[in-house]
């Protein structure tokens, strides 16, 4: 447990240095990606992101596990 909150905290530190390539990834804008604008409102949901996100980690920890 310790070694995977490590490996995680590690990663989290790395992807906030990382970010500003990170960004022009096109991350957050990828179709599948919903913005409802009412007024002064504003409802985001990043469906695909999260997809593209959790296959690239499932991957990279199976891979890991192997």
């Amino acid at each position: 447990m310790q070694r995977t909150l490590i490996t995680i905290g590690i990663a989290v530190l790395l992807a906030g240095l990382l970010w500003p390539w990170l960004s022009r990834l096109g991350l957050g804008r990828l179709p599948g990606d919903f913005r409802v604008q009412t007024g002064s409102s504003v409802f985001y949901f990043p469906l695909a992101t999260c997809l593209v996100v959790s296959l690239a980690l499932s991957l990279i920890l199976w891979l890991l596990r192997r």
